[in-house]
């Protein structure tokens, strides 16, 4: 791994975590000390971010928000069960390649290795996710989304990627990153990552927001909010998290509930509203009892 001065991918253009904190509230997403002081090191390092936290807490935003606020390409691999190399990093393209063949049935045999050597060639290779962000001659931020639902054999794909931003691929050699990638990793939590994987990455955990930094949040999410529904809206937000619930109420829920009551012309929170609202912040009917139960009013 080159060190940090030789590093020149997108990341390298913050000068420090206040300059993170800055460039990504002019985009929209308000970061903590914590998230801009580790995309400051990961930027400077040129080492991949692991984000891990609940889902709907910003983790993917974040990707999206680097990818505005430097202006490189968002690559985004979305991780699911079953995932595997050639969905990932590369495959080739077989009904073209068999196209070729058949187009030359009749070579002589001596034609063949030169065949060969045409149907491995750059012209038939499907470059995926992973590849297509280290063959970039641009900036680009890499986001690699969900990696806990990544089988475990499938992760072990990313290491190599991830330890030195190059793969092998037998029919053309190694590929290695001609501007290396900024790398946001995300995970829910749903299982351990390996410590391999880990060891790679630079670590931080995005939970829920303090009520205060909500409030800037969604003010700065759905324009023309008042500060004061923004701040009523994000006490009961905060006190619904506090019950026991099977899923707490996500970042994105509360900026939906905000939207929704704009939409709905109000001004002031009651417990109507509430009730009301419900649906938009919690999708389990037992949560909704629950609350229904517990809430007798709205903070001030």
């Amino acid at each position: 791994m080159p060190a940090a001065d030789e590093y020149d991918g997108a990341g390298h253009r913050f000068t420090t975590p206040l300059d993170v904190a800055d460039s990504l509230a002019a985009v929209g997403y308000i970061a903590d000390p914590q998230i801009s002081g580790a995309v400051f090191l990961a930027g400077r390092l040129g080492k991949p971010l692991l984000a891990e936290g609940p889902a709907g807490t910003g983790k993917t935003e974040l990707a999206k928000a680097l990818s505005r606020v430097t202006g490189a390409r968002l690559i985004r691999l979305q991780c699911y069960e079953g995932l595997d190399e050639s969905k990932a990093l590369y495959e080739w393209d077989y009904r073209k390649q068999l196209l070729r063949i058949h187009a030359s049935r009749d070579a002589a045999a001596e034609q063949w290795q030169a065949l060969e050597r045409d149907i491995f060639s750059e012209e038939y290779l499907l470059a995926r996710p992973l590849l297509e962000a280290i063959r970039s001659e641009d900036d680009v931020v890499l986001l690699i989304d969900e990696v806990d639902r990544l089988d475990i054999e499938t992760e072990a794909l990313l290491l190599e990627v991830l330890s030195d931003f190059q793969v092998s691929i037998p029919e053309l050699g190694t590929v290695a990153a001609r501007r290396r990638p900024l790398v946001l990793l995300t995970s829910n939590n749903s299982r351990e990552l390996s410590d391999a994987l880990k060891r790679r990455c630079l670590f931080l955990h995005i939970g829920y927001p303090g009520a205060e930094r909500e409030r800037e949040i969604v003010r700065s999410a759905v324009p023309g909010i008042s500060e004061h529904l923004a701040t009523q809206l994000t006490q009961v937000v905060l006190s619904l998290r506090g019950l026991q619930l099977k899923k707490k109420p996500s970042v994105s829920e509360t900026i939906d509930w905000a939207r929704a009551l704009l939409l709905f012309e109000s001004s002031e929170l009651d417990p109507a509203d509430v009730v009301a609202a419900l649906p938009v912040l919690l999708k389990h009917q037992s949560d909704i009892e629950l609350a229904t139960r517990e809430l007798g009013g709205v903070p001030s």
